[in-house]
């Protein structure tokens, strides 16, 4: 059997889409493993922890994927953001009351945001539209997603001297806050609130297997950040049908971060595609096909299945359409009662 994930609900962080979706602009042709496409992204990577710029990284990852991301422009609006949120910081604030504060700047209006809060964008929750997954959408909008809304918090706490840092669930990505007692709490930016690591784990089926491995509710270093936010890339890649890109760039990925199982999904499912335009859709069985053909089938199926078995070996698991029906669900009455109350 073939694996492959081709997700019609929850897809905010694997953002795997069916054909048809909205994309940014089409990059230059490549190379099959372009090393200079991969440079930028190598040399985020290899930067020492303790100098990683995450705001730098996210406008570096989002420029690749849309080259008219203003470079001046979008940094400029992020530190003054900050800037603002600084000032209203009592003198000897402690973290907690420093991460509320930021909280509020983001989610209530006031002269620290222009008076345009953040919110979740309930007419693209799962950021199908790439675009809409970019910081400089997120920033010109105020209308996020679970990769936007998270990566946005987390720069600005690192610009403000917080201690947060980005972690994963399921086809989610959430901040961790760590306070003064050196204790890491959830903090769920879709909505500006807290939650327990217990709540994650019952509401998105982790298994236990998942928590020991590490692959969720972990708080990332920041080159694992980094990671996390080249997610973006390698769907905007698959998007685009740069099948062997992807694999490089999922390959460099998993490279300073073995257990990103996003990266070995990107990449199980970039085989798949490529034994889909090469042979699914021109033969009805692999036993109609060229013996030359059926060795390189054959070799891309393995790696079809390698990259998936390994995901399940750390716990990840197929998502239910069940579960992705009730979170669209939950969207559409959320969607239903901001209009109403209109």
């Amino acid at each position: 059997m073939l694996r492959f994930v081709l997700l019609m609900g929850v897809l905010c962080l694997l953002g795997l889409p069916p054909s048809g979706l909205a994309v940014a602009p089409s990059l230059p042709p490549a190379a099959p493993h372009a090393p200079e496409a991969l440079a930028p992204l190598r040399q985020l990577l290899q930067t020492p922890e303790d100098q990683v710029d995450l705001a730098n990284a996210k406008l570096t990852i989002d420029r690749m994927i849309d080259p008219t991301v203003d470079a001046i422009e979008t940094p400029r609006k992020l530190d003054g953001l900050a800037a603002r949120i600084k000032a209203r910081f009592p003198k000897g604030a402690s973290s907690q009351a420093k991460l509320e504060l930021l909280v509020t700047s983001l989610s209530q209006p006031g002269p620290w945001n222009d008076h345009r809060p953040f919110s979740y964008d309930l007419a693209d929750p799962f950021g199908r539209n790439i675009r809409n997954k970019l910081l400089s959408t997120y920033l010109a909008t105020r209308k996020g997603n679970c990769v936007s809304m998270p990566v946005l918090l987390v720069i600005l706490g690192q610009k403000l001297g917080l201690d947060l840092t980005l972690a994963t669930a399921p086809e989610h990505v959430l901040a961790k806050f760590r306070n003064d007692q050196k204790q890491w709490i959830n903090i769920e930016a879709t909505s500006f609130g807290t939650k327990r690591d217990a709540s994650y784990q019952q509401e998105m089926g982790i298994a236990p297997r998942a928590i020991a491995s590490g692959i969720y509710l972990r708080p990332l270093a920041k080159r694992e950040s980094v990671a996390v936010m080249m997610a973006t890339l390698l769907e905007f890649y698959g998007q685009q049908g740069r099948q062997e890109l992807r694999i490089a760039t999922a390959d460099l990925v998993l490279q300073f971060a073995p257990n990103d199982v996003v990266a070995m999904l990107q990449k199980g499912n970039a085989y798949f595609r490529i034994m889909q335009a090469r042979y699914l859709s021109k033969y009805r069985s692999p036993e109609e096909m060229p013996p030359e053909q059926r060795l390189d089938f054959d070799d891309l199926q393995r790696n079809n299945h390698l990259w998936f078995e390994r995901a399940e070996a750390l716990g990840w698991k197929m998502p239910m359409q069940a579960e992705n029906a009730a979170y669209q669900l939950s969207i559409q009455r959320t969607r239903a009662t901001h209009q109403g109350g209109k």
